[in-house]
This record gives C-alpha cells, sequence and structure tokens, in this order.
C-alpha cells in the first residue's frame, strides 16, 4: 500500500472538481471533487445508482459533466478528450469483445488502436499474453471462452497498454474466487509498477484488499473519503462492509 504521508506530497494524477451531471429532472451528480495520487489505486463506492458509473463514465471521456472539470496528468476532460484517452484504458462492467476473433487476434486489433509502432504492438500483445495466462486458448474464438477467461482477456487489453489510469468498474464480477484473486494480483503488480487506478466495486472485501483510499458516494454526493483502516477506525467498525453500511444508510 501507499504510504499515506508521502503520497499526499505528490501532484494528483487526476483532480475531480465540483462535478456535476443531470439527465432530466434526475441530478446524478452534485459537484463531488476528487484526487487520485500516482501508483494508488482509489476506489469509488456506493449503493446502485450513487453516481459511481456517471463519474467513471466522465473521466473516460464518454460523457461530459454539466459543470466542473476533471484534469488528468493536466489534460482536461471537457477541453481536450482526445489527449485524456491517449492517457487512460476503461473497462466497464459489462466489457465485451469481438466474439468471431481469437483472443491473441482481438489483443492485437486493441493494442494497434493506442500504439502506432510494429514492435510496441508487440510487445503489448506479449505482455497481454502473460496477464491472460490463456496459452494455446488464445488461437481459439474467444465465442467459447468462460467468463473468466474472457475477464481476464479484457484486463489484459486494460492494462497491456500501460496507461497512466486505468478505470475498472467491477473488475472480478462474477468470477469465482480463484480468477477474481488472479486478477486482483495483477493490479496490484502494474500499479506497484506505475500505474494508477480509479476502482469501482461492490464487493467490499475486493476494495479493502486492492485500495489506498476509498471514496463512500451516495445520491450524486461524496460523504467520506480516506484510507480504509481510517475509516475503519472512524465509524468504530471491523471491515469497510459495516463502514459502508453506516454511512451510505443502507
Amino acid at each position: 500500500m501507499i504510504n499515506q504521508a508521502t503520497h499526499l506530497k505528490d501532484r494528483p494524477i487526476l483532480e475531480a472538481r465540483d462535478l456535476k451531471k443531470s439527465f432530466g429532472s434526475l441530478q446524478a451528480l452534485k459537484g463531488i471533487s476528487f484526487e487520485v495520487y500516482p501508483g494508488e489505486i482509489f476506489a469509488l463506492i456506493g449503493p446502485n445508482g450513487a453516481g459511481k458509473t456517471t463519474t467513471l463514465r466522465i473521466i473516460a471521456t464518454i460523457l461530459k459533466p454539466y459543470s466542473g472539470d476533471v484534469r488528468l496528468a493536466g489534460c482536461s476532460v471537457v477541453k481536450q478528450p482526445e489527449k485524456v484517452r491517449e492517457l487512460i484504458t476503461h473497462l466497464p462492467e459489462d466489457a465485451g469483445a469481438y466474439k468471431n476473433m481469437t483472443g491473441r487476434e482481438y489483443l492485437i486489433f486493441m493494442a494497434s488502436l493506442y500504439l502506432e509502432e510494429r514492435d510496441e504492438v508487440q510487445k503489448a500483445v506479449e505482455m497481454a499474453e502473460q496477464i491472460t495466462d490463456l496459452g494455446k486458448r488464445l488461437d481459439t474464438r474467444i465465442a467459447t471462452y468462460s467468463k473468466g477467461m474472457m475477464r481476464k482477456l479484457l484486463l489484459a487489453r486494460a492494462l497491456m497498454v500501460k496507461p497512466e489510469l486505468a478505470i475498472l468498474d467491477e473488475p472480478t464480477s462474477g468470477l469465482d474466487v480463484v480468477n477474481a484473486l488472479e486478477i486482483r494480483k495483477t493490479i496490484k503488480r502494474f500499479v506497484a509498477a506505475g500505474m494508477s487506478v480509479l476502482l469501482s466495486s461492490h464487493n467490499m472485501l475486493e476494495v479493502e484488499f486492492l485500495s489506498d483510499r476509498v471514496a463512500i458516494i451516495n445520491h450524486g454526493e461524496i460523504l467520506e473519503t480516506g484510507t480504509p483502516a481510517e475509516l475503519k477506525e472512524r465509524y468504530g467498525t471491523k471491515n469497510l462492509e459495516e463502514v459502508f453500511e453506516v454511512v451510505s444508510g443502507k
């Protein structure tokens, strides 16, 4: 985990400031602000409909905020979305892949979208092969993959280009314990090498295992932020799940 006293002296790689977003009469975000630091796993957690996905989609440049902005490595998601897209990868919970391709073909195709040089593409695909650990199955059609194999492939796609920030929404959703542990260890390995992660998950054990800091969001507002240890101490609870229950009012 990150040494809090040290990393807070660093300049944030991501700064979200007063984000507001409405869908008709529904105010999805009511002016949230937070930072993510280099080499940090920052988790955004909350009940369904709290504003997590809207926040992630704004940072991924899929949605525009009604007001406020996010700056990633100094680039504005509002004014410089193209530059932001060069610095991030986004793995939505419901992400899919082209099922008529083989796993290898898909990885080569996706790497080519991010990287221009052929040798860079090759290195990225080689890294992805290690992440998936699928061996010869990479040369079979994605349509034949199990859910665990598919999720490993998608995570490899997200990490192989070594983004400044990986936006991961429910990265182990629906996976068994073994596959989930493998994915969590892979995420931590990349973060140790300098990548930052913005994470969203309903699995509080996963959040506690992975995260350096956590923000609890509900009704479009951030209610609490801190390390898992700080939040547990603040609320006198044994685990993050109990903190979540108290803070979110669930």
